[in-house]
């Protein structure tokens, strides 16, 4: 494993890894000990107290973020007919059907977030193998099997992030970029983490939140104060 480098080093130094952090004072941290030569993500690792292996524990949702990612994405729309031309009209990036299913099992993928109309979804589902590793296939519960493609394209442009639980009960997600207004980014922050409260399973029992861990892309991570962060959002 690969040494950490110097300015990682340096950022690590400016850490209080026993200490709990407000919102605002971490984020300002996770600024300023920022040390790419891009502008990096700011990301969220949630600790939730919930077993993904049962269905009903299983937390999985969406939400459109007020200042959005601060990343262009490419939306592609599995449709044809009059919704394929709604799809050109809205925006979407790549738009097709049979041909466009033919290219990605090719090999391309040159997209980050994929589009189906409820009567594409058997061509679609050809392609289980290649997208669902990825996180790309279009899922009603994700709002991107729809016939109102013209919002699902405009919600995703603007700013609509998906969060799903992984094995280990935690939720990643990214809400920004280093480059946001401190202010920007506890609105994005607190919009990500109600989203998420309100989808607590009813079959979770005990603490729900349980750890929250903020960091830039490169950066070290910075640990949150998880009731003060969950008083905030009543």
């Amino acid at each position: 494993m690969a040494a950490n480098g110097k300015k990682y080093k340096e950022s690590v130094k400016k850490v209080d890894t026993s200490k709990r952090y407000e919102i605002g004072e971490a984020l300002s941290l996770i600024k300023e000990s920022a040390f790419a030569g891009f502008d990096e993500s700011v990301d969220v690792a949630i600790n939730l107290g919930v077993n993904p292996k049962h269905a009903d524990q299983m937390v999985r949702g969406t939400v459109l973020l007020p200042n959005g990612t601060g990343k262009k994405v490419r939306v592609l729309v599995f449709a044809k007919g009059e919704k394929e031309i709604e799809a050109r009209d809205a925006g979407a990036d790549y738009v097709g059907n049979d041909d466009i299913v033919k290219k990605i099992q090719s090999g391309w993928m040159e997209f980050d977030k994929a589009i189906a109309t409820p009567d594409m979804m058997s061509t679609v589902g050809k392609l289980g193998k290649v997208l669902g590793p990825r996180g790309l296939m279009p899922n009603p519960k994700s709002g991107t099997v729809t016939k109102d493609v013209a919002k699902a394209i405009g919600d995703i442009k603007k700013g609509q992030v998906e969060f799903k639980v992984e094995k280990a009960g935690i939720v990643h997600c990214t809400f920004g970029k280093v480059s946001f207004q401190v202010e920007k980014l506890v609105e994005n922050f607190y919009s990500l983490l109600g989203a998420i409260v309100k989808s607590k399973p009813s079959a979770s029992k005990g603490k729900y939140v349980r750890k929250i861990t903020l960091s830039s892309s490169m950066g070290v991570g910075v640990k949150l104060d998880v009731n003060q962060a969950l008083d905030s959002i009543k």
